[in-house]
Order: C-alpha cells, then structure tokens, then sequence
C-alpha cells in the first residue's frame, strides 16, 4: 500500500496533511508512504523529519502521488491534479463540495473515491476526526490573537501606581467551537467578556467559561438547534428582535469576534454598518466568517480594513495563521480516519462501505457523485431504499367440525 502527501500548491495554505508522528503510525500499518518535498515547510517541519520517520522524500507531486492508493490533501485537488492519481485511490481532504461542483465532478471522473472530511458526523466514535473542530478551535484562539494585535489599547486590567487601566470588553457573536475557544483565551488575557448565540445549549457553556450570556430568549431561542447541534436559521423577526438587543450592546464594546455560519450557506449579516458607526473609536471587529460573505458587509475577506475609527479583521485561512498546530491536529483526524479504511492484521485497505461514519463522508465512488446532498436527481432515485412489501395476510384459520371428530 502506498500514501501520499503532496504539497498544497496555493501560497494561501501553509498547512500539511501529515507530520512526522503520523508518517510513523501509517508505516506501522503497512504504508509506504511518500511526501513531497517541501510539504510540511510552512508548518515548520523540515524534509529530514518525515525521512527520519520513514518517508521517502518526492521531488514532485506527479512522482509523490504515483500509484498512490491513499492521498492526504488539505484542500481539494484541482482537476489537473486529479487526473494525475490512481483509478481507485482513495482521496481524503477538506473538499468543500457545495462550492464546486465541476471539481467533485471532476474526482467523480477519475474514478477516485473521494471524501470530504467537513461532512462528518457528530457522532461519539467520530470525534477524533472531527476537522471542524479542530481547526475552528484553533480559529477562535487566533481570532483573539488578532484583535489583541489591533487593538491598541491593553486587554486586562491593570492597576499601578500611575492609575488604573480598564479591562477591555470582549463580545463574542456565536458560540460554537470557534467562540467558545476564543472565550476562553478573552477571559485568559483578561478582558470582560460576554457572548451571544441561538442556540439554547450555548447558554450554559458560555456561562460555565466565565463570561455573561446575551440572546433573546423566546420560544424561537428555545428550538434554535438541529439535531446535528447546528444553528438553525432564524426567522426575520427574530432576527430583528436580536439585532435591537446586539446593537446596543455592540456600542458599548471594544472587541467583537464574529464566528457565524450556517453550513452550506452565506453567512448571517450581524453586524451592520450603522452598528460598526455606533462603536467607540479605536473599536476592532474579528470576522471570522468572511470567507462566506461575511457577518460584517464591511468586512474584506484576506484584509484589514477601516471604518471610520474601527478596524475590520477579515483574514482568511485563520488557521493557517496558526500553521504548525492546525497541522498537527489535522494530521491526528487524518490518522484516526485512516484508521478505518485499513486491515491492519494484512497490511491491506479494508472499507467497509456501509460504516456510517464513511457513508457519511463519501462524496464520489466508481466514476459517480455518490453523497445524497450532491447526487442528481436520477442518482438519489436509484439509491432510495425500496420500501418493505407488506406481509401477506395470513388465512383464516377455520374452527374444526365436531362431527369431524373435534371436541365439544
């Protein structure tokens, strides 16, 4: 069996699918594993690390993912690269299948099964390769970071012999992963935090880290989550209701972290332009929804931009900013997904197709999009389960005849 890992071509991602560590436990499961030179650079791993934990070392992609039977990506291969891999590899990356369909069309024409590691369940045994976590709980870490880094004012309070310095107010808006770490870290270097969300649970786990929950909490707040723990959209009057209450409390911040999104959609506009008016000058806002539109209109996505007297912080690729840790842990969920697919006893791949957590995350499989949210129309019909025939009804049973020698 060979693994692949090749470089991720875009300036823009600094993050690798393997380190060292995981390069040895694929060994140990009967991987010959290549990776590119230079692959692992931009997260501060050298080539002489992967070598001295048993990698060969690639000149180029089109060599390192020869024959491969898995590759580890972190970003969806193009379609020129694609064309390059095995009929039958089997392709494992952050795909962001709703926002391409000509490229999972394209890995559906290379006859490689493809999975996209962003669809995988919440479910207890699939945690450990949960990249959405990991990676927004490194999000909501930097968020805090870079609005520290703008921000020109101190963040905890200090009291000397010169006076007093204020603490500064923290307000973050959403309270998934990526909010709840960057709670932590605004109550860890001091700040007065408080924090908003829709969903019902989210109140107790703000609460529990320390900082003061704000929501409108009505009938809607109270069935504002799906099954999955997602926010569900709300409505426009509750919506306008939230608005209200967030804009006066956004007038009175200094910091706003916004970390909304929705899966598979734009993100929720919360902070409006007469909300980033209403804000004292030297105010930052951290967006981190930018590349999906946005929670700010104002907000440029790669950039740091002014209003007035307040700073908009749109980076990108937020934790690629913090490369070597998002690394790591994308390479640990990597593994542990890994894990699944391989006979380890014979040293040979071993899927197990109908395993909820790899159904789950299939996007393509012999030259077809396979996944029931992307499939055409004619695809889903082909798949939907038949229905169970009803169970003949059973006869009659007739009563014997006491003249036929039945007791009376």
């Amino acid at each position: 069996m060979k693994l692949a890992v090749p470089l991720e071509p875009s300036k823009d991602e600094p993050r690798v699918a393997a380190t060292p560590d995981t390069v040895a436990a694929y060994i140990k499961l009967g991987f010959k594993v290549a990776v590119q030179a230079g692959a692992g650079a931009r997260s501060r791993i050298p080539d002489q690390q992967y070598k001295d934990a048993g990698a060969t070392i690639a000149k180029t992609a089109d060599l390192t993912v020869k024959d491969a039977d898995i590759v580890l990506r972190v970003r969806r291969p193009n379609v020129a690269e694609t064309a390059k891999f095995k009929k039958g590899a089997l392709v494992i990356a952050i795909m962001e299948p709703t926002d391409d369909r000509a490229g999972i069309e394209a890995l559906a024409k290379a006859g490689v099964a493809a999975f996209s590691m962003e669809f995988m369940p919440r479910i207890t045994r699939a945690q450990s390769m949960d990249v959405l976590s990991s990676q927004a709980n490194l999000a909501g870490y930097q968020a805090v970071m870079d609005a520290a880094i703008e921000y020109d004012r101190a963040l905890p309070m200090m009291m000397t012999a010169a006076g007093t310095v204020s603490p500064a107010k923290i307000f973050v808006m959403g309270a998934g992963v990526a909010g709840l770490q960057a709670i932590a870290t605004a109550r860890r270097l001091g700040g007065v935090v408080t924090a908003t969300d829709v969903r019902p649970a989210a109140k107790e786990q703000v609460e529990s880290l320390g900082a003061k929950f704000i929501a409108v909490e009505d009938d809607e707040f109270r069935e504002a989550e799906t099954a999955a723990g997602y926010a569900k959209e709300m409505s426009k009057e509750y919506q306008a209701k939230q608005a209200e209450l967030t804009a006066a409390h956004i007038a009175k911040q200094d910091i706003v972290i916004t970390t909304a999104l929705i899966p598979g959609r734009p993100a929720p506009v919360l902070i409006t332009k007469e909300m980033v008016e209403s804000m004292k000058p030297g105010s930052v806002i951290v967006d981190l929804a930018v590349e999906r539109g946005g929670n700010c209109p104002l907000s440029v996505a790669g950039k740091v931009v002014e209003h007035g007297d307040v700073k908009l912080v749109g980076y990108a690729n937020v934790p690629g900013r913090v490369a070597a840790s998002s690394s790591a842990l994308y390479a640990r969920n990597l593994k542990a997904f890994v894990e699944l697919l391989v006979d380890a006893e014979k040293g040979a791949l071993n899927v197990d197709w109908d395993d909820e957590v790899i159904g789950a995350t299939l996007l393509t499989r012999g030259g077809r999009i396979v996944h029931p949210r992307l499939a055409p129309a004619e695809t889903k019909a082909k798949t939907k389960p038949k229905p169970k025939p009803k169970p003949k009804a059973k006869p009659a049973v007739k009563a014997k005849s006491a003249a036929k020698g039945g007791k009376s």
